[in-house]
């Protein structure tokens, strides 16, 4: 038997870090609620609400060797993304999800001590990666309308930065990067991480520019545009030099065979993900305009499938955004509440269906009208 306490043999600086806080799937949220699955509206996720291409279900029906390894280079997926996006296959790296490239890259460039910049408030894995590797966390927090603190940034990666983390389209914030900010944030030391997880209802895209770019990395995934959230499906565009180190590092077999048949039957289905991504961008214009209609509530314009929500105080007082979502609960409907230094009473809509948007402005007038809204 071993000696002492055999939490001392652990990362005592992993011990006080706080864990990411994940989403609950429709089956956890429908048994916390009483109701049936099929009555939850989940727009907490950012999940596409028409789920994957029909053709994934007879992909993977037919795919006969579960019981075979998948390939430990990924060569068919990544020569079929790069088909996709016109780039070489050795600017390609696939993953489970963009959090498994990520945490990817922070093993590969982090000791230590290493400094992060992150431009909160951002998506939450960024701090967490640096975290798990005991870097230091650089936080620039964005203006008050969002956008980057570019100058801010520049001074924070010249005091000794390896990494910078974007996301463009923002989660949680919708806003983007520009072509400009981003070249003129190349231009510092340091290795720029762009992940692109929401691109595809926006259309300013970053991975072509990859090639001409020693210090640029383009995340994407097919978890948003594509409906292949539960598959984790994500990949990577980067140097040549940066994509053979992480496909050495990498764990051999780390994306499954039907997560790499799911992402194959997508892409010969681009056109039919491409008119629900359409749908999608449309339904977020039309529920945008239908929450200005609240007095109480100030969306702000979105480039991706989500809509940020901060509470408004007026002579009639306020709504916390804590107690909205709670009562949206109540009705079973999930979305997403923030309360932290860079977003104070928030909540994050995801787009769903139009019966969906139009359920949860019913619920939200009637939880205004309740306070005399």
């Amino acid at each position: 038997m071993g000696k002492g306490d055999p939490l001392r043999l652990l990362r005592q600086d992993l011990l006080d870090m706080p864990p990411y806080e994940p989403i609950e799937p429709i089956d956890v949220l429908a048994e916390q609620l009483g109701i049936a699955e099929e009555s939850v509206i989940k727009l907490d996720g950012n999940e596409n609400p028409y789920g994957p291409s029909p053709r994934i279900h007879d992909a993977l029906a037919r795919f006969p060797y579960y019981h075979i390894y998948p390939d430990p280079l990924q060569r068919q997926v990544r020569q079929a993304l790069a088909d996709f996006l016109g780039l070489e296959m050795e600017h390609i790296v696939v993953g489970s999800g963009c959090d498994e490239l990520l945490d990817l890259i922070g093993r590969a460039v982090l000791c230590p001590g290493d400094g992060v910049v992150n431009a909160p408030p951002t998506f939450g894995i960024f701090p967490f990666v640096a975290k798990s590797y005991a870097a230091r966390l650089i936080d620039v927090p964005r203006k008050e309308d969002y956008s980057l603190n570019l100058a801010a940034i520049a001074a924070a990666v010249r005091e000794g930065a390896k990494l910078l983390f974007l996301c463009s389209p923002n989660n949680p914030t919708g806003n983007t990067v520009s072509r400009e900010e981003l070249e003129r944030l190349l231009a510092l030391d340091t290795l720029v991480v762009v992940d692109q997880a929401y691109v595809e209802f926006d259309g300013e895209g970053f991975a072509s520019l990859v090639p001409n770019a020693a210090n640029l990395i383009v995340l994407r995934t097919f978890s948003k545009w594509a409906g292949l959230a539960g598959l984790r499906a994500g990949y990577g565009i980067f140097p040549k030099a940066i994509a053979e180190l992480i496909l050495k590092i990498k764990m051999p077999y780390n994306m499954n065979v039907a997560a790499q048949a799911a992402i194959l039957a997508s892409l010969a289905d681009v056109d039919t993900l491409r008119q629900r991504t359409q749908a999608i961008v449309a339904e977020r214009e039309r529920l945008f305009g239908m929450l200005t209609s609240l007095s109480w509530l100030r969306p702000w314009p979105s480039r991706a499938n989500f809509i940020l929500c901060e509470m408004k105080s007026s002579s009639k007082g306020s709504l916390a955004a804590r107690e909205v979502w709670r009562r949206l609960q109540e009705k079973g409907i999930f979305v997403r509440h923030f309360d932290t230094p860079e977003l104070r009473d928030c909540l994050r809509i995801s787009i769903g269906k139009r019966d969906h948007s139009d359920r949860l402005l019913e619920t939200l007038q009637e939880i205004g009208a309740s306070v005399g809204y």
